[in-house]
């Protein structure tokens, strides 16, 4: 990605606006259904907002809870092993993700741009997207979904 300097004026006031937006105590209910869904194996961020990012950027993570809800070999994404680090590959799986997000049912209103996500832009998207997948694994009953119901509304 091109090396950004800091914003000013309008363009960090607006970048300010996005990041108040971000809710520390979402994330953790967020982290603890991702763990709860996916397995331990995908470990645990470090708390905060650049933390949440770090784990989510190469986007396996996303394919792995996204795969999570489906029947196993009916798996909408593939999950390279080891894990891309190249930035175009990691930014595919992302969009991997997204796509399996709206197939799954989620609205194209929820659903963050690989931005948001990949240069943390807006974090706050982000986690409203993956709040939409937990609301409607939630509400689809079907057997798929780890955790407790109550951190999603139906």
């Amino acid at each position: 990605m091109a090396n950004k300097g800091p914003a000013y004026g309008m363009s960090r006031e607006v970048q300010s606006r996005i990041e108040k937006k971000y809710d520390d105590e979402l994330e953790e209910r967020l982290v603890q259904w991702i763990i709860a869904q996916c397995g331990s194996g995908v470990g645990r961020p470090e708390k905060g907002r650049i933390g949440f990012q770090l784990w989510l950027k190469n986007g396996v993570i996303l394919g792995k809870l996204v795969n999570s809800l489906h029947p196993a070999g009916s798996q909408p994404i593939r999950i390279p092993e080891p894990p891309p680090s190249m930035v175009f590959k990691q930014m595919e799986q992302v969009a991997q993700f997204l796509k399996a997000a709206e197939d799954y049912g989620v609205v194209k209103t929820d659903i963050f741009q690989t931005v948001d996500l990949y240069e943390g832009k807006d974090m706050a998207a982000v986690q409203r997207t993956i709040v939409a997948v937990g609301s409607i694994a939630v509400t689809k009953n079907d057997g798929h979904y780890q955790g407790d119901p109550s951190w999603f509304m139906k």
